[in-house]
């Protein structure tokens, strides 16, 4: 029979799927409602929608390293006690692994993962485990050297952040402490050459009304300015960060002396940007009895 707009409002209605699930599901159970709805709940569809306006900043971020790939995935849940559950933490070890045979995260979440999409995976796993769940975002690397480096680890491979440092040579050693660096000062580039020219800005512009306001001649102010970006660049930029293992030499230094250049790097902290909407608890029982 043919499957019509209202009839996939319908089943939406009452199962809080998405469109495009709800038309699948009567098209595969041929118009029948009932079915459909066991369709849509067998694959964890209805409950995964009816959950999708949950916040999920909690989770995991895992990593995986692969000869010179090097790939960091951030999956979020509602709570962190998901966070620690064995079911989720191996969901996050398949999906980390299949994230080194793509390019993005679209690319991702439409990936095989055991004859099912990884979007496909999470929705069921969402059905079993009962909160809201989400593959966010990833990062790649690639160079001659790849070393990972997970702090706050819940397994292994996973943790609260992943940090991955991508090194033309193959001190991989150096370059696992180099990582270590990263998780600590969460640098905002690489270099001054690729740090975004919006924070390179607000930061001219903050400096500038600072230095004006000492009242100095204009040469003296300029002066002011150039010394104070380039205490800004040493405080943001990796390579010019002094190093936290050995705070007398800069990042770039100690790469140099260890045979290696970093070309890149990356740094995924669990809900790292998601606004989280805190609720008291007497607000949070008030909610749930519909008062």
């Amino acid at each position: 029979m043919g499957i019509t707009a209202k009839m996939v409002k319908e089943l939406r209605d009452i199962t809080a799927a998405g469109m495009m699930d709800a038309k699948k599901a009567l098209t595969a159970t041929e118009g029948d409602m009932e079915a459909a709805i066991d369709w849509l709940r067998t694959k964890g569809l209805a409950k995964a929608a009816k959950k999708s306006g949950r916040t999920a900043a909690e989770g995991l971020v895992g990593v995986a390293v692969d000869g010179g790939v090097g790939v960091a995935v951030e999956v979020n849940s509602e709570t962190d006690f998901v966070a620690k559950n064995d079911e989720f933490q191996k969901m996050v070890a398949d999906i980390t692994k299949v994230a080194l045979g793509v390019s993005d995260i679209d690319a991702l979440k439409a990936a095989d993962m055991g004859g099912k999409t990884v979007d496909e995976v999470v929705a069921e796993k969402i059905g079993t485990i009962g909160e809201n769940m989400n593959v966010r975002r990833m990062a790649r690397v690639e160079g001659d050297t790849v070393a990972a480096y997970v702090h706050n680890a819940a397994a292994d491979g996973m943790g609260q952040i992943g940090v991955l440092v991508a090194v033309k040579g193959d001190n991989a050693e150096v370059a696992k402490q180099i990582a270590m660096h990263i998780a600590a000062t969460n640098p905002a580039s690489l270099s001054e050459a690729d740090m975004d020219p919006a924070l390179v800005a607000r930061e001219e512009k903050v400096l500038t009304e600072q230095a004006m306001e000492s009242g100095k001649p204009e040469n003296i102010i300029q002066g002011m300015i150039k010394g104070r970006m380039k205490k800004f660049y040493q405080e943001v930029t990796l390579l010019n960060q002094k190093f936290v293992m050995n705070p007398d030499i800069t990042v770039a230094q100690a790469a140099k002396d260890g045979g290696i250049e970093v070309i890149a790097f990356a740094r995924v902290q669990v809900g790292e940007g998601i606004e989280k909407v805190e609720e008291d608890f007497a607000a949070e029982v008030a909610k749930t009895m519909g008062g």
